[in-house]
């Protein structure tokens, strides 16, 4: 497969998603709006009040409601999509954990906003973060071109009879989905070809004349349970299902990403984390999301004074791609971690996991820096006064917990 022809349209984040739900052959979306998702939703129904897509687009009470619909479709062989944030994803938490159990490969574009109270609408990732041990995959963008890009990967991610498990879909509140951008876009055809519609896999059930195949799908013919009691005797069993699968969605994720990148032209790194002038230096800076991108600008500043600086962007956090991460972080001098949200008493989320995947094994010194909370800006000036402290690290290698652009 390569690179087909594409068109260049200037939409925002939540516009490019939108963009990319209307091309994968979906079957249901349902949806509450929230802001910054609004725009998502609102589109998407317009595709299908001008009759430009062929899809059941159900109108809820809540968000709670929006998951939940989502999930009687999946359970019942549909291709289903919904979006969020912040407080919308707090109110749909009971679901995540029915989503993931039950297998249902669920798409859901999470335009990351600052949880309340107080009340505010822009960005940080406390939201995602507060997801992040539902079961779901979990995969954040740096700009508006990777979110639809995202969108349509995660879909063949989801359904692969190998993962059967639901995607979340990141991106920066107003960062990226208020922001105009030239998106590439593919032809309708590629990408239906790509994302195919979903089959829906045969399972093995007990019957009274021996074992007979059905569809893994609601079906009054053949009648299945979803979601019964599951006590004790063998609820760490099924467990473990989960936890082999996340583990063995990385190499889905990995060939997705791939052929993807053969489609359209566009490589994220290996799919899991993407370097810049990492493999000769000294001193790392690792993050998430739209600001990796002004980071990449950073770093080119600082080489040109002679530091031996590089960054990585992780695009894959949950499953954590230690595979990938670790080799480029353990012979470094020093590391520093952009944490956009922390676990209150303890350090960001993305540290955590960095140094517990590090933990035992010969590596750098590692400094967690919290910033931007509330949609609070992070300007090069600051990133490069970031860089300068991991410099300095041998020096001054404590505190481990630095929060970066509050007033003191």
């Amino acid at each position: 497969m390569t690179a087909v022809k594409q068109v260049i349209m200037g939409l925002n984040g939540d516009e490019a998603v939108a963009y990319a739900v209307k091309q994968c052959n979906v079957d249901v979306v349902s949806a509450y709006p929230i802001t910054p998702q609004t725009i998502i939703v609102e589109k998407i129904s317009k595709f299908v009040n001008d009759g430009e897509v062929d899809l059941e687009f159900i109108k809820v009470e809540s968000e709670h409601s929006a998951l939940s619909a989502c999930v009687g479709a999946s359970a019942a062989g549909a291709r289903t999509f919904t979006a969020t944030a912040a407080n919308g994803l707090q109110l749909m938490h009971e679901i995540l954990y029915i989503t993931s159990s039950l297998r249902l490969p669920v798409v859901m574009a999470i335009a990351n906003r600052a949880p309340s109270g107080p009340i505010n609408i822009h960005c940080d990732h406390n939201d995602s973060m507060g997801a992040r041990d539902s079961g779901w995959i979990q995969i954040y963008s740096e700009d508006a071109q990777e979110a639809y890009d995202n969108v349509i990967q995660a879909f063949r991610i989801a359904e692969h009879p190998d993962v059967l498990l639901p995607v979340m879909v990141m991106m920066d509140g107003f960062l990226i989905t208020h922001t105009l951008q030239n998106v590439s876009v593919l032809d309708d055809y590629a990408v239906s070809e790509f994302v195919g519609y979903r089959r829906v896999d045969m399972i093995k059930v007990p019957a009274i004349h021996g074992d007979k195949e059905v569809y893994r799908m609601l079906n009054p013919r053949y009648p299945l349970t979803f979601g019964p009691l599951d006590l004790f005797d063998y609820y760490m069993e099924h467990k473990m299902q989960q936890i082999e699968t996340m583990k063995n969605a990385k190499k889905i994720i990995k060939e997705v990403h791939d052929e993807y990148a053969k489609l359209s032209g566009r490589f994220y790194g290996d799919g899991f984390v993407e370097p810049y002038k990492a493999d000769d230096a000294d001193f790392l800076l690792v993050g998430l999301g739209s600001t990796m991108g002004t980071v990449k600008e950073v770093v080119d500043d600082l080489r040109e004074e002679g530091f031996k600086v590089g960054s990585v962007r992780v695009r894959v956090f949950r499953p954590f791609p230690e595979e990938s991460l670790v080799p480029l972080l353990r012979d470094k001098t020093a590391v520093g971690v952009l944490d956009r949200g922390i676990s209150f008493g303890s350090y960001g989320q993305l540290y955590l996991d960095i140094a517990a995947h590090l933990y035992g094994r010969m590596g750098p010194i590692l400094i967690d820096f919290v910033y931007g909370l509330g949609g609070r800006d992070m300007p090069p000036s600051l990133i490069k006064s970031v860089f300068r402290e991991i410099i300095e690290a041998e020096k001054n290698p404590e505190p481990v917990l630095r929060v970066r652009g509050v007033r003191g």
